[in-house]
């Protein structure tokens, strides 16, 4: 049964395809949200390292894949705070709605003329935006069901859907817009479809949601307010002293910043683990499970740092070192040019065919379903196998065959599909009672760590051939995959049924 109460009134079950009718709401408000998000990032490597004759900032490409990937892991870190400020300040339906505020105004700075201080504030209200929206809105998905409802699975399957079809239109529709009237169209697209996203939850919310996640959980107490109020003005101005005199000695570089955050990214997951494993709160058995988890953990970290690189290296490599003259793949038969923007919707193309499809394989294997090291090792093999895949077109002088990147994304997608929701339901199982929480914080800083050293691994891909960057990105997560092999039995006895 649905939750009742909501403003007095009950929700009809099959209000929204059988679903709670509140799953409209934050269905609709999170497509228009990763619409945005992923319109924004495919042509964002573009729009920094492209000349400034072509309506970018000329910057070095390295530099321009660094920033990108410092945005992504900045984004995954910042869905502590938003978390935290929805469970303590704000509760999560305020939080949605001002960390969508913050989104379009940033894709709203991004649509201005060319300024690289505009350029920063607009990331950074999209850092903050999203770290308010993205975490809390999943949360206000599972607040909408009863535990016992059996409907929850598919209330989230059709949520997760709605990721995957924002994803897969915006590069299309933002990429096209790019190639012919400019990224500061594309960038103006992706504030519209915030601004859509924000207008639905806006009109619909009250109605659909009653009054779920409308206060903080776990409310600050008077003292408690006085505390953070120190420690938050504490922080804002070490962090503006410190901005201020690396300006002013000019230590403030791209590089120096994806150090630190490359640091944040090792260093984040690393306490918050170890905080667990020393822990009263945890039993010996759960210890053994989070000592189980860490391979598991390293492993989807390689992992993520290939796929996390679709948006970063192989964008690239699509935009210089692919063929995207149709007319010349098809002796002049078809008079089209590929957008480079339209690789980054493989990936969701691809998640949205064949979800359903190993949904359905892990049921019917039934007792003969791999276990959870087997998956995971399957799923690192195919990101190496991704990139490996890479070498045999570089084999040949001059541009690629597109098909070739439509090969790497497939198998990088396949192997998503063995790591990512494996990985959820894991995190879920091994997660001490006390920390379940923060648990599922350090499965999504495995991608922050990945893309905070992804912040050092794509300055290689200009400095050596890229034929060797592939071969040894590859030959790293093959190597993860054997390491896993060896040590899987141990991992399964620890896990036992879990």
């Amino acid at each position: 049964m649905a939750k009742e109460n909501l403003n007095h009134q009950s929700i009809p079950d099959s209000g929204f395809f059988g679903q709670p009718r509140g799953l409209s709401t934050l269905f609709f408000t999170e497509f228009w949200e990763r619409f945005s998000y992923y319109g924004m990032k495919a042509i964002l490597a573009y729009y920094l390292y492209y000349s400034v004759t072509k309506g970018g900032f000329g910057l070095d490409q390295s530099t321009a894949l660094q920033i990108v990937s410092i945005y992504g892991a900045l984004i995954y870190m910042s869905g502590i705070i938003g978390g935290w400020l929805a469970d303590r300040v704000f509760g999560i339906r305020h939080s949605i709605f001002y960390g969508g505020i913050l989104i379009m105004f940033g894709h709203i700075l991004l649509a201005l003329p060319n300024n690289f201080t505009i350029l920063l504030i607009a990331l950074f209200l999209l850092i903050i935006g999203t770290g308010l929206l993205k975490p809390n809105i999943s949360t206000n998905v599972g607040m909408l069901y009863e535990k016992d409802d059996p409907r929850v699975d598919g209330g989230f399957t059709l949520f997760y859907m709605s990721i995957n079809l924002g994803s897969l239109l915006a590069p299309l529709l933002v990429g096209t817009l790019q190639v012919s009237f400019g990224f500061h169209a594309g960038f103006a697209l992706a504030a519209i479809g915030m601004f859509l996203g924000l207008l639905t939850y806006v009109l619909t919310n009250k109605k659909n949601l009653g009054d779920l996640g409308l206060k903080p959980s776990d409310p600050l107490k008077d003292e408690e307010k006085k505390k953070f109020s120190i420690i938050a003005i504490v922080v804002i101005l070490v962090l503006a002293l410190f901005i201020t005199f690396t300006l002013m000695t000019n230590t403030l570089t791209i590089g120096a910043f994806a150090n630190f955050i490359t640091f944040l990214g090792v260093v984040l997951p690393t306490v918050l683990i170890t905080k667990m494993i020393m822990s009263k709160k945890v039993t010996k058995k759960e210890r053994s499970h989070l000592f189980a988890y860490i391979p598991l953990f390293l492993a989807s970290v390689v992992f993520w740092m290939i796929q996390e690189q679709g948006a970063t290296v192989l964008a690239a490599f699509a935009d210089t070192k692919t063929e995207l003259s149709v007319s010349k793949l098809t002796n002049g038969l078809i008079d089209f040019n590929i957008p480079a923007a339209w690789f980054q919707s493989l990936n969701p193309v691809f998640i949205v065919l064949l979800a359903p499809l190993m949904s359905r394989l892990w049921i019917k294997l039934g007792k003969h379903n791999p276990s959870t090291v087997t998956k995971f090792t399957v799923g690192v093999l195919l990101a190496g196998a991704a990139y490996l895949v890479m070498i045999i077109p570089l084999n040949t002088e001059g541009l690629i065959h597109p098909l070739w990147l439509v090969l790497s994304f497939l198998l990088v997608t396949v192997g998503e599909l063995f790591v990512s929701p494996i990985g959820l339901s894991t995190t879920t199982k091994l997660a001490p009672t006390a920390f379940q929480s923060q648990m599922m914080s350090i499965w999504f800083l495995s991608n922050a760590m990945a893309q905070g050293l992804n912040a050092q691994m794509v300055k290689l891909y200009d400095l050596i051939n890229t034929q060797q960057y592939f071969m040894y990105s590859g030959l790293i997560a093959v190597g993860v995959a054997v390491v896993l092999i060896v040590l899987g039995p141990k991992i399964r006895r620890v896990m036992g049924k879990l």
